[in-house]
């Protein structure tokens, strides 16, 4: 079991409404590519993983992406904060409002809800690994997309908090995945 620190991994301290970022930004909440997919798809692949060290990285990062669904959801509730009916309405949040008022649920930036298909695990370690590999590139081009969206330096700071570590869990990935082709290699005796 975990123990929880009640504190985000990087803080968040939005001042300003701005309910079409978090429009956009909601997708790393519950978006195929989002921190709430990452978490569940390392978390289930790592049973497979024929390593305690690959294990243990799977767990790891796993437990830190939901670490990022918590600084995610910190975003988007500070940029809704206080919103009235008609400022969702304006900003094209309405049947989102008329669902979940100004609370946080996991869907994409066009609104379509998380579903458990955008969780891959084949069980071959070495496909998993270039999956999650892929994965952590696609949320870092996410990130990229949505530090470029905005001009408010209280949501681009955790942002950019976040893209660093998804280019440190490629990198870690890579690394894996090298040890998982060695251990395979080394088991064959001819």
């Amino acid at each position: 079991m975990w123990l929880y620190e009640k504190k985000l991994e990087y803080p968040v301290r939005v001042k300003n409404k701005d309910l079409r970022m978090a429009k956009n930004i909601i997708t790393q909440y519950g978006g195929p590519d989002g921190e709430l997919s990452a978490s569940l798809r390392y978390l289930t692949q790592r049973y497979k993983m024929p390593t305690g060290k690959t294990k243990a990285l799977l767990n790891d990062i796993g437990t830190e992406e939901l670490a990022h669904v918590e600084i995610v959801c910190s975003i988007i509730y500070q940029l809704v904060k206080d919103a009235t009916p008609e400022e969702l309405r304006a900003a094209g949040l309405d049947g989102y409002y008329s669902q979940h008022d100004n609370g946080i649920f996991p869907i994409d930036a066009n609104g379509i809800p998380w579903t458990a298909s955008y969780i891959q695990a084949m069980g071959d370690p070495i496909t998993d690994l270039t999956e999650d590999m892929a994965a952590e590139q696609k949320a870092r081009t996410t990130y990229e997309h949505l530090i470029a969206l905005t001009d408010d330096p209280d949501v681009k700071d955790p942002l950019k908090f976040l893209w660093a570590r998804e280019v440190i869990h490629f990198q870690r990935f890579g690394e894996a995945l090298v040890d998982v082709q060695h251990y395979f290699d080394s088991k064959r005796v001819f």
